[in-house]
Formats: C-alpha cells, sequence, structure tokens
C-alpha cells in the first residue's frame, strides 16, 4: 500500500470524522489519498490558526482527538497560536504537517525550518515520520497520548517522499482503556476530612467538565447539598440555576463568590487545573484543600493541596458520595447569603434601556434565546467576564470559553465546530470586534459549508479589556482604538446575512429570526462598557466585603 494510503487508513482506524485543513504541494499525496476515504469529511478553512481552533474544539466537546493539516513553513507556524490552544486547554488535538524530502532535495532550505523542534514546547508529542512502515504506530501514539489524561495537542510530520513510499505494515487499532481510580486511603482521608470540615465548598474546573463527572456531581451535591462554585471553564458542570450553585469565579479575586471562599474551612477542588486563571489563591492557615483530579497536583505559590484524591474523577465523586452523608455541624447560612447577593447583583442592569446596550443587558437577553442545551463560543475581550459571571448554564460545554490561553480570534472557528458536532443545537459566535477580525474569513467557510450560525460582534471599536486594565493601572487612554469596517456590507460579500441593532429591544428578536431562518447570520451590536470599573472593580469589592 502507498504510505499516504496507509496514512489514511490509519487515521480512519482512530474514528476520524473530520480533517480541517489548508494543503499545501507538500501534503498532495495525502490529498489524493484523502479523496478515497469515504469516512473522512476534508473542511478547507481560509487560514491554518482555524484549523487549529476548529480541530481543538472537536476534541474539546467530543474526547477524541480533532485533526488539522497544513504544509510546512508559514502553514506550519500558523499553527503554533491553535498548539498552544490546545495544550493549555487539555482538548485533544492531532496536528499533521508536511514536509520536504528527507532522503534528497533539489530546493536547499526553501521553507525549511525544524517544524518538530518548534513543536516540542507545545505538544505532548511531535514526531517527523521517517519510514512508511513506522506509520500506524506513529498515528496510534500520537492519539493515543493526544486524548489520555491529561489531553493536549500532538503533532506528525509526513514528508512528501515518505509519502510516497510503499508498505506492508498492517493498520493498529485503537486500545480500550480506563482510567485509573484512586487508592481506597486517599479516598477514606477526604472523607474524613470532608466530614469534619464545618464550611466545606465545591470549586468546579474545567477537568470536571464532562458528562459522567458532571453526572456524579450532581448526585453528589443533591445527596450532601454542599455548595459549589465554579471557575470559567468550569461552567455548565453544575446547574447554574439550582439552590446549591453560589457563583462563578470570573474575577481572580474580590468578587461575592471569594467571600465565600475566604468563609470555607474546607475546599473540595474538582478538575482545577493550574493552568486556568487561579479562581482562589492558597495562603498559609487559609481553607484546607482536597484535590480530586485525573493527575496529582502541579504545585505552586498560590495552590498546594493538603489531600490529593488521583484518578478517575467521576469514580472518585461515586466513591465519595457513597461514603458520605450530611452533617449536623455543617454551616452553608454564610454561603447562602453570598449566594443572595450576588444574584441580586447580576440582576442589576439586566433590563436597562440604554443604548450602546449594557454587558448585563447583553447577556440576560442573550440567555432568554438560547436553550439550556444551545453553545455560545466566546472569544476573548471583556464580555467573556461578564458572561462568565452572569450566565447560568445548565449543561456542561455549552459555555464554550478560553481562560487558558485566552486567545484572540478562537470564537467563530470554536462555534463552527461545536455546529458541526451538534447540528441540531443552537449555536452563537459572541466576538468582539477585535477579536472577530483576526479569523472573520472563515465566514466564507461557515457559508460554503451550509451551517446555521448566528455570530454576535460586539463592537467598542477598540481593544475593550486592555483599555480597562489601561485605566485601571492609571494609564492614558491611548493606542487602543481603531476603525471597523461596515459588518452588515462585510457579511453579505461573504454570502452570508447581515444585520445592525439599533436598541437594545431590537436584540432577542433579530437573533431568534436569525435561528429561524437559518444560514449564517451576522449581527452588528454596539456595546458600553463605561461601566466596567464600577461594576466589575470598586463597588464589587466594598458590596463583597459587606457581606
Amino acid at each position: 500500500m502507498k504510505a499516504s494510503d496507509l496514512f489514511v487508513r490509519a487515521l480512519e482506524a482512530e474514528g476520524v470524522e473530520y480533517l480541517f485543513a489548508i494543503p499545501g504541494e507538500e501534503n498532495l499525496d495525502l490529498l489524493e489519498s484523502l479523496r478515497g476515504s469515504k469516512k473522512i469529511n476534508l473542511v478547507i478553512t481560509r487560514h491554518e490558526q482555524a484549523a487549529g481552533f476548529m480541530a481543538a474544539t472537536y476534541g474539546r466537546l467530543t474526547g477524541k482527538a480533532g485533526v488539522c493539516l497544513s504544509t510546512l513553513g508559514p502553514g506550519a507556524t500558523n499553527l503554533v497560536t491553535a498548539a498552544a490552544y490546545a495544550q493549555l486547554g487539555a482538548m485533544p488535538m492531532v496536528m499533521i504537517t508536511g514536509q520536504k524530502p528527507i532522503k534528497s532535495s533539489k530546493q536547499g532550505q526553501f521553507q525549511i525550518i525544524d517544524v518538530v523542534d518548534m513543536m516540542r514546547p507545545l505538544t505532548k508529542f511531535t514526531k517527523q515520520v521517517v519510514s512508511g512502515d513506522t506509520i500506524p504506530a506513529r498515528i496510534r501514539e500520537a492519539f493515543r497520548l493526544s486524548q489520555e489524561e491529561r489531553p493536549g495537542a500532538t503533532h506528525l510530520e509526513l514528508p512528501e517522499d515518505i509519502a510516497r513510499e510503499h508498505s506492508t505494515m498492517p493498520v493498529l487499532e485503537p486500545s480500550l482503556t480506563r482510567r485509573p481510580i484512586a487508592e481506597d486511603k486517599a479516598i477514606c482521608r477526604a472523607v474524613e476530612a470532608i466530614q469534619n470540615a464545618r464550611k466545606p465548598l465545591i470549586l468546579v474546573g474545567a477537568g470536571g467538565n464532562r458528562k459522567l463527572t458532571s453526572k456524579m456531581l450532581r448526585q453528589f451535591i443533591d445527596k450532601l447539598g454542599i455548595p459549589v462554585v465554579t471557575t470559567q471553564m468550569g461552567k455548565g458542570v453544575v446547574d447554574e440555576t439550582g439552590p446549591h450553585f453560589l457563583g462563578n469565579t470570573a474575577l481572580s479575586d474580590g468578587d461575592f463568590v471569594h467571600r465565600a471562599i475566604s468563609a470555607a474551612d474546607l475546599i473540595i477542588n474538582i478538575g482545577h487545573d493550574v493552568v486556568e486563571k487561579p479562581p482562589f489563591f492558597m495562603r498559609p492557615g487559609g481553607p484546607e484543600v482536597v484535590h480530586i483530579n485525573f493527575n496529582s497536583a502541579q504545585v505552586d505559590p498560590v495552590y498546594f493541596p493538603q489531600i490529593e484524591v488521583v484518578g478517575d474523577i467521576a469514580n472518585s465523586l461515586w466513591q465519595l458520595k457513597e461514603r458520605l452523608d450530611p452533617q449536623e455541624h455543617w454551616s452553608f447560612a454564610d454561603f447562602h447569603r453570598v449566594r443572595d447577593a450576588l444574584q441580586k447583583h447580576i440582576n442589576e442592569g439586566a433590563r436597562d434601556d440604554r443604548f450602546p446596550m449594557l454587558p448585563q443587558r447583553l447577556v440576560h437577553e442573550v440567555r432568554k434565546v438560547m436553550p439550556d442545551d444551545g453553545v455560545i463560543a466566546l472569544d476573548n475581550g471583556m464580555y467573556k467576564i461578564w458572561f462568565a459571571r452572569n450566565y447560568p448554564a445548565t449543561h456542561p460545554n455549552t459555555v464554550l470559553l478560553d481562560n487558558a490561553l485566552a486567545s484572540m480570534g478562537a470564537g467563530l472557528p470554536s462555534a463552527m465546530a461545536a455546529k458541526m458536532v451538534h447540528p441540531n443545537r443552537r449555536v452563537l459566535s459572541v466576538c468582539g470586534d477585535g477579536g472577530f477580525m483576526m479569523n472573520s474569513q472563515e465566514l466564507e467557510t461557515a457559508v460554503r459549508m451550509g451551517l446555521d450560525l448566528v455570530v454576535l460582534i460586539l463592537r467598542d471599536d477598540g481593544y475593550g479589556m486592555i483599555k480597562w486594565k489601561q485605566s485601571q493601572m492609571d494609564f492614558h487612554d491611548f493606542g487602543l482604538d481603531f476603525r471597523n469596517p461596515d459588518f452588515v456590507a462585510y457579511a453579505k460579500a461573504y454570502g452570508a446575512e447581515g444585520h445592525r441593532v439599533e436598541s437594545s429591544d431590537q436584540l432577542v428578536p433579530l437573533v431568534e429570526s436569525c435561528f429561524e431562518a437559518g444560514g449564517v447570520h451576522v449581527i452588528d451590536l454596539p456595546v458600553d462598557y463605561s461601566m466596567n470599573d464600577r461594576i466589575l472593580n470598586q463597588e464589587i469589592r466594598e458590596l463583597s466585603s459587606r457581606v
């Protein structure tokens, strides 16, 4: 068999459905082999970064490695940001890049960089394929490492002369694996600590955002009644409309939920990863922390848990649930006061008619049009904090945001991948004008693929989050404003529908009509961030300190 055909057969054996790609001449043998595949759909994007974001999001939503393809040189370097996005965000992804012939070359060093070495600090595994016979083993290893805990990015480089070789090696089928479970001694110690605590509190991070983990955690909370807060990437693991949910750690410190964290004497920390912006800062003499995760804790100056329960999270929660009962000495009154104060604060501005629209009203209106299983894919900007804090999620992975690399430009490609994985759900991309323009060319891809997608552009004509930080640091307002195209005309140029909101009351009926009509719709919505300082800075600290 031709090596490129063997490569495709090996991808098929791994269950690959989509390959997001911008091929080059070094990939042409592989492209021809893909043409004959009846299992893999080739999705041509307009930038390699977008292909990587889509592959990473596919991995995030399915648990199976998403796959992207580029050529050598500039094609490979354009995957770097997506590699970091997947690696820091624990999203399984396999990158495939081409290369000039390695046995003989007639082009000197033209476009040649050491892609394998470049990918080394950004991936769990990176290899150049040097023989057609090694293809099955290399692909199996790339997928195995990408998908096992902690998930992340892997990379294979396929030179064009190796792709043309022939091989008699068979494809390797994926092995059946189960995650290890936590040892009994660790479970017993955690049970003892939880039973003896007076004010235990659950905190859920990105590693808990799995269906089975969510199911077990909800049973754990229903039985014991322990209050819970989540990180930004832990949104939706628990029902955020339920009585035990206190709030989201959208800010690092000083919010209402941090009053609850400081009142706790034990934090049950489920699925926390130090790559995510810290939801709280451990201090000597502070609350004891029980770390429950697939892997042991990565210790740093603000995170050094005293008890570690290492193994499959869902199984650990089940074991704990079976051995625990509510304790009479547990006291949650302080937590409930925090919940009530936060909810009152969140509701302020939810019906404010000012225009440009306030973020509080924006989040409230978006929640109206999104069903519980609908997916919102957030780019990175000031609005991310507002959605993390004010948007009540009820299902896992229905609020896709990145609090690890926190890259701009991922919102639109991430939404496109979400729609491909969940074709029968509503998917809304929420982007700032800065982030949208970084990968806006993918509107053409979305239209070409016939996706039903609504893209909400929050326009403030500047880099709003950095302007907020600039103000917080008492610097002058300088260097962060820009001009935008006519987004309505821009959308139509790609074959999408464009809309412009001119009053706060227009948003809900407009988004509803866009979802009903189907196709790709772009909405230009002016937003007013002038209240950021008051709501997210001094006022919030003063109010929370009184709770």
